[in-house]
């Protein structure tokens, strides 16, 4: 039970905190209670998905083939491979998080893992989509220009930044979840 407390303290944290907000401030009650209902629908529709395609990655996708095509010595082609599947993927970017996680158990490189989560998070091509009809052509070409600079820069210094200790430890809680 100690560990349950302590692996979700912060859950557990924001709920209290919650229940004193809406006790506290009955007249955003409704407002308070309707949008945790919306967010809690939007994540059920969106996050049973994520995990079946998880699980078929998991499957089909052998390790071999992920640290070959993904891995250390992958080099650009790793890269690009990593911006594809951000760049494609559906869905909010707390979706990444356990699609990075199963990456990372099939050997990805960290470079290649903090690819995808930028191009997750900036390159949605459906977004891109949206850009060229609502702001221009040159905007959103422009925009994704810079994204893709700005991810590599990050992922440099990311990788940079953190002893490698830190970087194993992120590996074995991956495949410690996973």
């Amino acid at each position: 039970m100690r560990s349950f407390a302590k692996r979700y303290a912060a859950a557990i944290g924001a709920a209290l905190a919650f229940a004193a907000f809406i006790a506290a401030f009955p007249a955003w009650r409704g407002a308070a209670l309707g949008s945790m209902g919306f967010q809690t629908k939007a994540m059920l529709l969106v996050i049973p998905p994520i995990f079946i395609l998880l699980g078929l990655l998991d499957v089909w996708v052998p390790r071999e083939k992920m640290i070959r095509y993904m891995g250390e010595g992958s080099g650009v082609k790793g890269t690009v491979l990593a911006f594809l599947l951000g760049s494609f993927a559906a869905g909010p970017l707390y979706g990444a998080f356990p699609f990075a996680a199963v990456l990372m158990k099939k050997g990805s490189s960290f470079r290649n893992i903090l690819v995808f989560i930028g191009a997750w998070s900036t390159t949605k091509i459906p977004m891109l989509l949206f850009e060229m009809a609502a702001l221009g052509k040159r905007f959103a070409l422009s925009r994704l220009a810079i994204d893709i600079v700005g991810i590599l820069i990050i992922a440099w210094a990311i990788k940079l930044a953190l002893p490698r200790k830190e970087v194993d430890r992120l590996y074995a809680e991956a495949e410690r979840i996973g």
